[in-house]
């Protein structure tokens, strides 16, 4: 069998100092993550990212560019991931779109909520992505080659 990471994408939204999370069920305990999910067949990761957010959040966003790139080998399943993290500005929500499975709720939260609630992030990617972000990480969608797009 051939190794091969699995390919996501994750969101990092601002809005007046809080950040959109979703809190999901995950090994049977809600844990609270960026709107993430996995590549699609024939879809850029672009598109991931502003199809995994409003399908698990119901925001429409306009993704603006890139935090980072990171490999996270989960211990619950020893699979590891490949996580590009993309920065988007909230356009519109649809609060009467039904969100993915798993996802209990849609919340905004400060840094600070996050690190008194550290224990319940899916990862440590959730907060790391969030603090590049505040410490300029921010790079532009040019850097992606994608023969999708």
């Amino acid at each position: 069998m051939t190794w091969q990471p699995h390919v996501t994408v994750a969101t990092v939204i601002e809005d007046n100092g809080k950040f959109l999370l979703v809190e999901e069920r995950c090994n049977g305990q809600l844990v609270f993550n960026q709107p993430a999910g996995h590549l699609d067949p024939d879809e850029s990761l672009i598109q991931a990212a502003a199809r995994e957010t409003l399908e698990e959040t119901g925001w429409t966003v306009d993704i603006a560019g890139v935090v980072g790139a990171a490999l996270y080998t989960s211990p619950h399943n020893n699979v590891t991931y490949h996580r590009t993290t993309f920065f988007a500005t909230p356009l519109s929500h649809n609060s009467e779109q039904n969100l993915d499975d798993g996802i209990e709720r849609v919340v905004w939260m400060t840094l600070e909520q996050m690190h008194e609630h550290k224990a319940q992030m899916r990862s440590e990617l959730v907060i790391t992505a969030v603090e590049q972000y505040l410490d300029g990480h921010r790079y532009p969608l040019s850097m992606i080659y994608d023969s999708l797009t």
